[in-house]
């Protein structure tokens, strides 16, 4: 019978399950769309069949007929002319919603998504419509989405605050809790205030982001999540800070320090006698980078570049960018290239990855943008990297670059 193209029990079961997983069975409970009764037609046997595999038929027959309870099945008379008169099901009907809910096994969540659309609809009516749109995210956040509706309802009442989300003094809302939960309470607060979509809009922005890796250094309100999080409803964020290495120990502006960190802000104001600036991903690179005149060493963690945007005086500084050998290598200079556009790239050409085969890794994610403001080698790379042209995924991380290759490299 696992031939035959008759719905089964299980088959009916997959449609209904299908239905609960994409939202629309929670829906109905806020939102009836006079569905229910809801009639499920089925594929059943043709008379042909009946006759030819009568044994067959009356199984699947018999399994619709046991599984009913939660549905009730309309018949169809089949066979009159050949086996005799036989009543095989013909449609599954579900009287009510909560029949097809109980029908995939989700009986007890439907008081659950009932009793948190409620506590959202005590806050504001208006957020019935966010649960609606969004029931299965209701049902997963639990409690937490009362929580998150209370936030987004402070923050319709109390635009730009001015001071940090730590102090936020709401019952059980805490830094950590805003950041899970930055998208939620964005779609909300669009829900209750429409003059805030563009909030919602920023929060989907985020989560893409988030997922990418991805964050424009042409924003200069801040690179993470969080920081846009804050300026857009008005909180105080820490500041950026960079750090770097002064290379050449001649100059001594800092009382001879020379691992440096200081705001983004107070870098961009900095005046000093160099004239060329390496910046590097990895930390190990970063420390190792042997003295040499009038150089300065940057490091920034993956796309933690952003905060050189308003350095002008890097305009006038030959910068290097030494990444990884991979796409997100070539993105991140990309992006550095659209705040500065005459940086240039180091030990990151075929010849290097070529002559390191056996540190070769995996790369998780590729990149697929297309990126505009690549040189034609570095853009063959990246084209290369992400055709698998040397092998699935490869990348190779700066840090397994031999350190005298390196060194032979950088004093090039």
């Amino acid at each position: 019978m696992a031939t035959k193209a008759w719905t089964t029990l299980a088959d009916l079961r997959a449609l209904s399950l299908k239905a609960w997983n994409s939202g629309s069975l929670l829906r109905e409970l806020l939102e009836p769309s006079g569905l229910y009764p809801r009639r499920r037609p089925l594929k059943r046997p043709t008379a042909a069949e009946l006759l030819s595999d009568y044994a067959a038929v009356r199984a699947w027959a018999g399994e619709l007929f046991s599984g009913a309870g939660a549905y009730s099945l309309e018949t169809v008379e089949t066979g009159r002319r050949t086996v005799g008169a036989n009543s095989l099901p013909g449609a599954a009907v579900f009287a009510t919603v909560e029949d097809e809910i109980g029908f995939v096994g989700k009986a007890r969540e439907v008081g659950v998504f009932r009793s948190l659309a409620e506590g959202l609809a005590g806050l504001d009516p208006q957020l019935v419509d966010w649960a609606a749109r969004r029931p299965m995210k209701l049902l997963e956040l639990g409690p937490a989405a009362v929580t998150a509706a209370r936030v987004a309802l402070w923050l319709r009442d109390n635009p730009a605050p001015g001071f940090y989300v730590r102090q936020l003094g709401l019952p059980g809302v805490h830094t950590k809790f805003i950041e899970r939960h930055r998208q939620v309470i964005d779609q909300m607060l669009a829900t209750v205030e429409p003059s805030s979509r563009d909030h919602e809009m920023s929060a989907a922005d985020d989560e893409l982001e988030s997922s990418n890796h991805d964050a424009g250094l042409e924003d200069s309100a801040g690179r993470t999540p969080a920081a846009r999080f804050a300026r857009r409803h008005g909180f105080l964020h820490p500041p950026e800070f960079v750090r770097f290495r002064l290379l050449d120990p001649e100059i001594d502006q800092f009382g001879g320090a020379r691992d440096i960190t200081l705001t983004a802000e107070a870098f961009g104001g900095l005046r000093l006698p160099v004239d060329t600036v390496i910046a590097t991903e990895n930390q190990v690179n970063f420390l190792a980078l042997p003295d040499r005149p009038g150089t300065l060493a940057l490091f920034g963690g993956g796309y933690g570049f952003s905060s050189l945007r308003d350095a002008a005086w890097l305009r006038y500084c030959r910068v290097l960018y030494w990444g990884d050998i991979d796409t997100h290598g070539f993105r991140i200079l990309d992006q550095l290239r659209a705040v500065h556009p005459h940086v240039e790239s180091v030990l990151m050409d075929e010849r290097t990855l070529l002559a390191h085969r056996d540190a070769w890794g995996k790369e998780e994610t590729p990149s697929r943008a297309a990126l505009a403001r690549l040189t034609a080698a570095e853009a063959a790379l990246y084209e290369s990297l992400g055709n698998s042209t040397y092998g699935s995924n490869i990348r190779l991380e700066q840090e397994l670059i031999s350190w005298s290759w390196a060194l032979k490299e950088l004093r090039a």
